[in-house]
């Protein structure tokens, strides 16, 4: 984490300094600042800025260094539990076709939306309480 905030400080620095030429350029040859290049190319800056800000905050409040920041870590190190997913669950399925039809509802027939608000209702009841009846309640 500390290699990534050099590198938006880096950043930072390199876009307030094209930001100063850009608007000196643009000054000389044409008469007068343009301004939605200048100020993008500054936001940038900013904007880099506030990342590098962040994460030199989050790297002094964690107290360590990250596994990818040492040499001696192992891949599995960074490893982190991603959750529990269904692979057998039919409901995602359910949830993704309510949503085109809500979609389709939309550009077709606004009668069809109705329809599918309630599928789409069924289908978040039944992806929620999936676990809590047959033959996989916990």
């Amino acid at each position: 984490m500390r290699v990534n905030s050099v590198l938006f400080w880096i950043l930072t620095v390199f876009f307030v300094i094209v930001a100063a030429i850009y608007g000196f350029w643009t000054v000389i040859e044409t008469g007068h600042l343009e301004w939605v290049g200048t100020i993008a190319i500054a936001l940038s800056g900013i904007l880099s800025g506030f990342i590098a800000f962040y994460l030199d905050r989050v790297f002094a409040a964690q107290g360590g260094d990250l596994p990818e920041d040492r040499l001696d870590a192992n891949i599995d190190d960074g490893d982190a539990e991603l959750g529990f997913f269904s692979p057998w669950s039919w409901w995602p399925i359910m949830l993704g076709g309510s949503l085109a039809l809500f979609m389709l509802g939309l550009a077709v027939g606004f009668w069809i939306s109705f329809i599918a608000v309630g599928i789409l209702a069924i289908s978040i009841v039944g992806w929620v309480y999936e676990y809590y009846r047959g033959l996989f309640a916990r």
